[in-house]
């Protein structure tokens, strides 16, 4: 679970932003570009990370009212062994999947993820978790997440190009789980997935 003043910041920049989208007149704006900003600074410093970095990650400052981002995952399972896809950027392991793309709906996106990752065709059969990303066990993040988790099976597969982020992916049992990206995937996640696979229809919500 992420630490409480970095929920903190990131709950104080969504309310400046949403407040300066809103905004009247133009001293509340400059109040709420200043929380903004001051927002802005606490997630740098508690973070270690530059301020320009995330500005860089949290988006555009009052554009509409504020909302935590979407990340959508799928759990694949062939002969009782879930699939995972090996980041290029750090080396590790996750389920498939990433942001939510804008006109597409969550069992679109994870299909479209699934394929461009691995080649594999599925079909999305059902959502079995949803989580809020700053409550799980995973890397501290600036920006606000909701994790959804679907079951999915693979109806086919096609020799095409895959995601370059995407170094490869294989199928691993519960006792084989590689060391897994944390930012993107944590242990609960695949176990999640394990415990509804066995037990159909079991859903997980947090």
């Amino acid at each position: 679970m992420e630490d409480i003043w970095l929920q903190y910041a990131k709950r104080l920049h969504a309310l400046a932003s949403t407040g300066a989208t809103y905004a009247k007149d133009r001293y509340n704006l400059e109040r709420y570009q200043e929380i903004g900003r001051m927002a802005v600074e606490m997630i740098a410093n508690l973070g270690t990370v530059p301020v320009d970095r995330v500005q860089e990650l949290i988006g555009p400052f009052a554009q509409g009212y504020a909302t935590p981002k979407v990340d959508v995952r799928g759990a694949v399972f062939v002969d009782g062994r879930v699939l995972l896809v090996r980041e290029r950027t750090d080396g590790r392991w996750s389920l498939p999947g990433g942001f939510a793309d804008v006109g597409l709906s969550p069992a679109e996106n994870v299909s479209k993820e699934i394929r461009e990752e691995t080649c594999l065709e599925v079909n999305v059969e059902a959502l079995i978790g949803v989580r809020h990303k700053a409550k799980g066990p995973y890397e501290p993040d600036a920006r606000d997440f909701y994790k959804l988790f679907f079951a999915c099976t693979v109806t086919g597969s096609f020799d095409g190009p895959r995601d370059p982020d995407i170094v490869e992916h294989d199928f691993f049992g519960l006792a084989e789980i590689p060391p897994l990206s944390l930012g993107r995937t944590s242990n609960e996640d695949v176990e999640m997935a394990f415990a509804h696979h066995r037990e159909l229809g079991r859903a997980f919500f947090n």
